[in-house]
């Protein structure tokens, strides 16, 4: 069950990963965090309610991006999980959905699929340390906050949040608000789960995660040498040895100058091993 899930996932991520199915692959990722089997159809149709009242909320009042805070936030519930932040929950859509509470990019997701159920233009931003989106509606751009009851962030907002993020002397940068890939949205949110787990050793955990990154995106060289790492620190020599061989023949890889190293002398320290 767990490869075809693999292999569903792999299928949603393929090509350039600039617009995905968000909350098919989102849900994806949540059967492949449980054991048990999960109806999803109570998500989607979850998922559709909000969009349907956003729909009718613009009908009634015209388009604007508080509309999605409105319904999001405020009709359904949503918030910032602030007290339990580090809780693998918060990136897992289907807890998120359940708990009505997530991490910044768990909640985006939501923002996202339901905004281009709208047919508007709706992207993840490249901002430092706290994600953001940006819809646009009639030829105007909106920056908004999902981790903050979906509040439209306006300029001297984005100057306070970059020096609350970065350091009272930080100034935002046009790199700031350049628009991510919906896949770089995705690793992302995976990312939170596989920092987490590495932070308690839980290498298994994590070897999951990083097969699931992998997944979206299979010419991440930086994930193929975790995994080498990961199955060393699981005692896993030849997955370890068969991860490494690949992360040193992917292009990109020599870029990574530090990990090209290291990946070459811990292949031949393996190798001796099995000898």
């Amino acid at each position: 069950m767990i490869e075809k899930q693999l292999a569903r996932l792999k299928d949603l991520c393929a090509g350039d990963g600039v617009r995905l199915e968000l909350l098919e692959v989102a849900l994806t990722l949540s059967l492949l965090q449980h054991d048990e089997p999960i109806d999803l159809v109570p998500f989607r149709q979850h998922v559709a309610q909000m969009s349907a009242a956003v729909e009718d909320l613009v009908h009634r009042r015209g388009a604007t991006p508080e509309a999605l805070s409105e319904v999001i936030a405020q009709s359904f519930g949503y918030r910032g999980d602030t007290q339990s932040y580090d809780d693998v929950q918060n990136a897992d859509i289907v807890k998120v959905i359940e708990r009505r509470k997530g991490l910044p990019v768990a909640l985006a997701l939501l923002y996202l699929q339901v905004a281009r159920d709208q047919g508007w233009n709706a992207e993840g931003l490249n901002f430092p340390g706290h994600f953001l989106i940006r819809v646009a509606i009639d030829g105007a751009r909106h920056v908004v906050d999902p981790f903050n009851d979906g509040i439209v962030r306006d300029a001297a907002d984005l100057r306070d949040l970059t020096r609350k993020v970065l350091g009272v002397n930080a100034q935002p940068d046009p790199s700031f608000y350049d628009p991510v890939t919906d896949r770089q949205v995705l690793l992302r949110l995976e990312n939170n789960i596989r920092l987490r787990l590495v932070q308690r050793e839980d290498w298994a955990g994590a070897m999951k995660v990083v097969d699931r990154m992998l997944a979206i995106d299979p010419e991440q060289s930086a994930l193929m040498y975790e995994t080498g790492q990961i199955n060393v620190r699981l005692d896993k020599r030849r997955a370890a040895i068969t991860a490494f061989e690949r992360f040193l023949m992917m292009d990109g890889a020599e870029g990574h100058a530090e990990m090209y190293q290291h990946a070459t002398a811990l292949l031949q320290e393996l190798r001796r091993g099995l000898n």
